[in-house]
């Protein structure tokens, strides 16, 4: 069985972040740290109870589509029955709205709970929180009143529909066309692919956000906007008034995350397609990447509590299982020992420990940046924020997702024969979790995004901001002294990526296309760097109480193990990366096609 970690969490909620400090702020008054504490009581006691035990089962019975419909297990409506009745759906909602003002960072701790214990089912209300701030930024209070309130209640569910049979990630080669009609709705056609929970039979409706293009809007990108598509029309007062011209035309089978539905929709195909422009017209996608960033972020998050489940089977089996014995006492006539004493299966469970916490570090890190933002004013370091939650968006989604997916593939290894076999939820989690690095932009559109766009915005400046605050931390490191030698290191591995990050800028100019050639190998490179600062944090963090004789002595202990194994083990793998980068290296760009 999957557990929480809830020691590992409290330690970075409120020893690294001092999540209860933003009671202080009027926005969050409410949540003092007794009134976390009971949050994440009832996440986990619902994750265990509800949603883990569906998780194999969902996943042995996927969603089946039957006559027009789809057919799920019943215990997916129960569950989320219990999340809606809880009031996670609104929880980081205004309370105008029916929310409760939960802090970004506690809801995601609170999504960290779900997701490790059933990634299928806790990605239904991801998505519609994600589709209900869509409505609450650029929506019309007609709007807000029809399609966010009852979002926020947990009555209607919300997808995000982009891609397209014939266009995938190249959104500026869709083709479905939304005409406006004399009332000001519009009507809808075409057809949208991979859509994530883009049906069910759970929810009393489905408000699908869908990208599309108005006949006349100028070409590609610059013509596609954002129009709010339920599937059963509502009326101003709040009534369903019968079925839209929203077709489920089939599911795809996928690897893993059985329990969401993905499926493919067709729009206005037998019957019309009734649709409402959200915001202006022509700026959809600007829209969209509004829910995009926050998607991003949350599929890191997914991967990170992926490989926590992981973490936590393989580390209790290995606590288990005993096999072998030391290589200095290898007698027959001595007691077998727990695996965990074995030099490698440590080794393992380290490579483990380091992906899940650094990674959780990081997503709650974004998290309270979020926060910060939401509470400061302008003149007080917001901007600054906002840079850096910008540039670390694609690393807190593309890191977890590489790199914790490794994490289960070590979790695989430690059980041996009966990690790839179904009796234990490791080989499950880790087809799980392959999905994360292809879900809301795949690796290499995070690369491209993360070296073409956040690195050279506004002349350097997140990038500046970020590393600015990696040297503050690394000075406060230097003051322990079981910590100087690494931060020492950290430090001149920083200046390594900051003259690294200066050379493919200068050829960005001048060569983009042979700059942007090994942009994965920068986004890896700068997740590592990254990953090593959120380990600094932590480890400082650990030090100052067993400084002041604080804390759990062996949980403190692990965290400083943690950061030696990652600062040794991991990190060098980024200078190598430097060394690549450095070169320009044009091996992808000029091998022929017809070599391969």
């Amino acid at each position: 069985m999957i557990t929480i970690d809830r020691r590992d969490l409290e330690f970075q909620l409120f020893d690294l972040l001092a999540l209860d400090d933003l009671q202080s702020t009027p926005r969050y008054v409410d949540y003092d740290r007794a009134a976390i504490e009971a949050a994440l009581d009832t996440a986990e006691r619902l994750g265990l109870e509800y949603f883990e035990p569906l998780a194999a089962q969902l996943d042995e019975r996927e969603p089946r589509f039957i006559d027009g419909k789809v057919d799920m297990l019943a215990g997916a409506a129960e569950a989320l029955g219990a999340y809606r009745d809880a009031g996670f759906f609104g929880a980081g909602f205004e309370q105008r709205w029916g929310g409760s003002q939960m802090p970004e960072t506690l809801g995601c701790a609170c999504g960290y709970i779900f997701s490790s214990a059933n990634i299928g089912l806790a990605a239904y209300p991801l998505l519609t929180k994600g589709a209900a701030n869509l409505i609450a930024s650029f929506g019309t209070d007609a709007q807000r009143e029809r399609f966010l309130r009852p979002m926020v209640e947990g009555r209607y569910f919300g997808t995000m529909c982009l891609s397209e049979p014939q266009a995938g990630s190249s959104l500026s080669d869709i083709a479905t066309v939304a005409e406006r009609q004399p009332d000001g709705s519009f009507r809808i056609r075409g057809r949208k692919m991979w859509i994530s929970g883009g049906d069910q039979e759970i929810s009393e409706n489905i408000v699908h956000m869908v990208l599309a293009k108005v006949p006349g809007a100028p070409a590609g990108a610059k013509g596609i906007s954002l129009f709010i598509v339920p599937k059963y029309l509502v009326s101003e007062d709040g009534r369903l008034e019968g079925r839209n011209g929203v077709a489920l035309a089939g599911l795809n089978h996928k690897m893993g995350y059985r329990g969401t539905t993905n499926t493919l929709l067709n729009f206005g195909e037998d019957a019309p397609c009734t649709a409402y422009l959200l915001g202006e017209e022509n700026k959809g996608l600007a829209y969209m990447f509004q829910m995009m960033n926050e998607a991003r972020i949350a599929v890191g998050l997914g991967a990170t509590a992926l490989a926590a489940a992981g973490y936590s089977v393989s580390k209790n089996y290995a606590r288990e299982r005993t096999q072998g014995r030391h290589p200095d006492k290898k007698r027959p006539d001595l007691p077998q020992v727990p695996i965990i004493e074995h030099a490698d299966i440590k080794r393992l469970l380290l490579a483990q420990k380091v992906a899940v916490e650094g990674a959780l570090a990081l997503l709650l890190y974004t998290a309270m940046l979020v926060d910060r933002i939401r509470t400061r004013p302008e003149d007080a370091g917001r901007n600054d924020d906002e840079l850096v939650l910008d540039l670390l968006t694609p690393i807190a989604k593309s890191w977890p997702s590489e790199f914790c997916l490794e994490a289960n593939k070590h979790a695989i290894q430690i059980l041996g024969g009966y990690g790839y076999a179904r009796d234990y939820p490791v080989e499950r989690l880790y087809r799980d979790n392959r999905l994360n690095a292809i879900h809301e932009g795949t690796h290499g559109i995070q690369a491209i995004d993360l070296l073409g766009r956040k690195i050279p915005y506004e002349n350097r400046a997140g990038f500046s901001i970020l590393i600015s605050r990696m040297q503050e931390e690394i000075r406060q490191a230097q003051a322990f002294d079981s910590l100087r030698e690494e931060a020492e290191a950290l430090d001149r591995h920083l200046l390594r990526v900051t003259e690294t990050t200066g050379i493919l800028l200068a050829a960005l100019a001048e060569r983009p296309r042979l700059a942007l050639a090994n942009a994965t190998i920068y986004l890896d490179m700068m997740g590592h760097s990254v990953i090593a600062w959120m380990w600094l944090r932590q480890a400082v963090c650990a030090a100052r109480q067993l400084r002041s004789g604080d804390g759990d002595g062996p949980f403190l202990q692990g965290k400083l193990a943690a950061f030696r194994y990652f600062m040794n083990y991991e990190l060098p793998k980024a200078r190598t990366q430097c060394d690549i980068l450095n070169r320009i290296d044009d091996m992808t760009v000029s091998v022929d096609p017809d070599w391969l």
